[in-house]
Formats: structure tokens, C-alpha cells, sequence
């Protein structure tokens, strides 16, 4: 095969040189738009039917249940191949939505059959945005690594503009049981894109190594002890799992408090808060995706990770709307800074043997999200919203310069693989 030329290699469409990225893209776009919309339709619904900050936050937390569970995703991965088991995966968010809008339409739904349904589907969706990731690692080359995975987070940053516009405005105008119609639709495309997907590559042999793993527990435990003993993986990881606790809680599962209590501004302001933020998140994932700056990955991520702890900090203390969605908006921007040169310090550290399981560990990090929920439950009700996100932020920012301190050798100095600008 020909090369592609220096301009198409740096383009931001080169991933789509690639026949499995064209199917994956929008695969990966439908079922981002339905976890946003769904994530925020049911999480009004919680909090208005309850009126407690704590059922939202334990709503939140059950969507991230199966983060426990997703290293075993990744030996799974490697035994069938990642396709078999995104197409399985997105196969169940289909049949789980369905369900959900009988009993909307039917007007039976009750905050316990959210619960449950949100706790069967957590079970599965933390792995998701691994797998995409394992899907661009094994289709692109390194020089294009990079740039991909920018571009294939905007499919998760168009689908929080979206879901703030047809999750929250959506129900407002045509009820919540047509706009559940739409996120099932969502998924059933998603899982058709899916199946276009590219299946395993022929595997070379892995050393003695991967052939004493015959089971499930060995592989783990394999792949658990890779990523301890590299210190640009495990730095990684702590990063990923701090934003989890730190960061995401304040601009996932407690926005509809923000909405409602701390600006008053409703359903349809909650879209506002949504979309400043998701649009920040599509707009950095659109630089790093046109591959112009010369990222050096494990740098942007500490340095950026640091900047969203501070924009988070500033929300917290902000009471006027139009602060309030600035300061949204670049928390989005330098997130997408943060988490893409995240996930491509990981697969570039990464032998192919063991890719889908790391990446599996990976996503234990998001583990921290309903961590850093439940825990802010009870703080926001003790100490208030702005002293809460004080606390949090905090501790983020001095936790990312311990963490680029503790393996500067890895992530900070410029001849170190995590910041090869290949």
C-alpha cells in the first residue's frame, strides 16, 4: 500500500482513509448522542419525581456500576475480538431502552424502574469508550494515533451539545416518551454501524508469557502487573482515576442540582450548562483532532488536568449564569486536552497482546466517578455547592502536581515514549 502524503496524514478526515473507522465513526457518534440524551432525561426525571439530591447522585452512580467489572471486558475482548463484543454490548443498550419507553408510553414508569434498568445497563457502559479506543489502535498507525482519537472523541462532544438540546428541550416539547423513542433508535443504528466494524487482526505469537494465561483470573492478573510495572501506564492510570473522582462529578451527575437549586435556571437552563460544556469538549477535541500542534501527550495531559481542576474551582464560586457557562465551556476545552493525550499515552505504551486489557484496566479509573458522587451527596449537604467544589478541586489540582512529580521520568521529560509527538 502507498504511504499517504505529509498533507494527508496530517488532515483531520486521514482517519477516514481507513474503511472500519467509516463504519466505527458513526457507530460511535449514535451511541454517544443516546447515553447523553438518556443520561439527562432520566437524571431530570429522577430529581424532579424524588426532589433529592441524593436519588440523583445514586442514579449517577449506577451508570458507572460496571467499571468494576471492565478489566474482565478486556480479556473478553481479547478472547472474541472487540468487535463481537461492542456489536453484544450495543445489542443490550438497544433492548434496555426499548423497555424503558414501553413504560414511558404506558405511563407506569417509577423512579425504581430507572434505578434498576440504569444498574443493568451500567453493568456494560464504562467499557464502551474503551473498546472505541482498542478499535483505533489497532486501525491506525502511530502517526495518525493521535489525531484519531480526537476525532473519534467528537463523537462523544457532539453528543453532549445534542443531548443538551433534544434530552432537555426535547422533552419539554414533545414529552418524554417520543424522546425516548429517539434513543432507542439511536442505539439500534448504533449497533447496525457496529456490525461494518473491522474484526480482530491475525494474532503472532505472544511469548511464554501469555501462553501460561489460560483463564480469565491469569490473564488479569497478567495485565494488572504490566501496567503496574510501567510507570507511564500507571501514571496514567492514577490521572485518569482522579479526574473521575474530582472533575466529572460536577459536570455529570450534579449538573441538574446546579441547574435547579444553585442558578434556578430549570430543564431547559440545565441544557444551556450541558451544552456550554460539551461544546468546550468538541471544540478541543477539534484541535487535537487536526493533528497542528505538535502535542507532546503526557505533558498536555498533566498540564491541562491541572487547568480543569481550576476551571471547576471558579464554577463552583460562580452565581451568575454567563460566568457560569464561560467557565463551563473551558473546563470542556481543556478536558479534551487532557483525556485524549490520556488514552494515547496508554495505547502507545502498550503491547498489542495486551491492549484491550489495559485499556480495560483503564477503565477501573472511571470507578471514581460514583465514588466522588455519593461522597459529594453528603458534603454538598453539610458544607453547600461552592464549598464542595473548593474541596474537590483542591485536591485535584495538588494530586496532578503530585502525580507529574512522582513519574516526571515518564510523563514530563521530552525524550520519554509518552511524549513522542509521533
Amino acid at each position: 500500500m502507498t504511504p499517504p502524503s505529509p498533507a494527508a496524514r496530517a488532515s483531520a478526515l486521514a482517519p477516514f482513509r481507513v474503511r472500519s473507522f467509516r463504519f466505527q465513526w458513526p457507530a460511535d457518534l449514535a451511541t454517544s448522542w443516546a447515553f447523553d440524551m438518556e443520561f439527562l432525561i432520566l437524571g431530570w426525571y429522577v430529581l424532579s419525581a424524588t426532589g433529592s439530591v441524593q436519588q440523583l447522585v445514586i442514579f449517577g452512580a449506577l451508570m458507572w456500576l460496571g467499571s468494576l467489572f471492565s478489566p474482565f471486558f478486556g480479556v473478553v475482548g481479547d478472547r472474541i475480538g472487540v468487535r463481537t463484543l461492542l456489536c453484544v454490548t450495543r445489542g443490550a443498550y438497544a433492548l434496555l431502552a426499548a423497555v424503558l419507553t414501553v413504560l414511558i408510553l404506558s405511563d407506569t414508569l417509577a423512579p425504581w424502574h430507572v434505578f434498576a434498568i440504569s444498574a443493568m445497563a451500567g453493568l456494560l457502559r464504562p467499557s464502551d469508550m474503551a473498546m472505541r479506543h482498542v478499535l483505533v489502535g489497532q486501525t491506525m498507525r502511530p502517526e495518525l494515533l493521535m489525531g484519531a482519537l480526537g476525532v473519534s472523541r467528537t463523537t462523544s462532544d457532539t453528543a453532549r451539545v445534542a443531548a443538551a438540546l433534544a434530552g432537555t428541550a426535547g422533552v419539554a416539547l414533545i414529552g418524554m416518551g417520543p424522546a425516548y423513542v429517539v434513543v432507542t433508535t439511536l442505539y439500534v443504528t448504533a449497533f447496525l454501524f457496529s456490525l461494518g466494524v473491522a474484526g480482530p487482526a491475525p494474532r503472532a505469537a505472544q511469548g511464554k508469557a501469555d501462553a501460561a494465561a489460560t483463564n480469565a483470573i491469569a490473564e488479569l492478573k497478567q495485565a494488572l502487573h504490566y501496567v503496574w510495572t510501567k510507570p507511564d501506564l500507571l501514571g496514567a492510570f492514577s490521572m485518569a482515576f482522579l479526574v473521575n473522582l474530582l472533575a466529572f462529578p460536577f459536570v455529570f451527575g450534579l449538573l441538574p442540582y446546579a441547574a435547579k437549586d444553585v442558578y434556578g435556571i430549570g430543564q431547559s437552563g440545565l441544557g444551556y450548562l450541558a451544552g456550554a460544556f460539551a461544546s468546550g469538549a468538541l471544540a478541543g477535541s477539534l484541535v487535537v483532532g487536526s493533528r497542528r500542534l505538535p502535542l507532546r501527550a503526557g505533558r498536555v495531559m498533566l498540564c491541562s488536568g491541572a487547568a480543569w481542576f481550576v476551571a471547576i474551582l471558579l464554577f463552583g464560586q460562580a452565581r451568575f449564569i454567563g460566568v457560569g457557562l464561560v467557565l463551563l465551556f473551558a473546563a470542556g476545552f481543556v478536558q479534551s486536552f487532557c483525556l485524549t493525550p490520556l488514552a494515547a499515552v496508554m495505547l502507545r505504551s502498550s503491547s498489542d497482546a495486551m491492549r484491550s486489557r489495559v485499556m480495560g484496566i483503564r477503565i477501573l479509573a472511571i470507578w471514581g466517578l460514583p465514588l466522588g458522587l455519593l461522597a459529594a451527596g453528603p458534603i454538598i449537604a453539610r458544607v453547600g455547592y461552592a464549598a464542595s467544589t473548593l474541596l474537590y478541586a483542591s485536591l485535584g489540582l495538588a494530586a496532578t502536581i503530585a502525580i507529574g512529580y512522582r513519574w516526571r521520568h515518564a510523563l514530563w521529560h521530552r525524550s520519554a515514549v509518552a511524549n513522542s509527538n509521533l
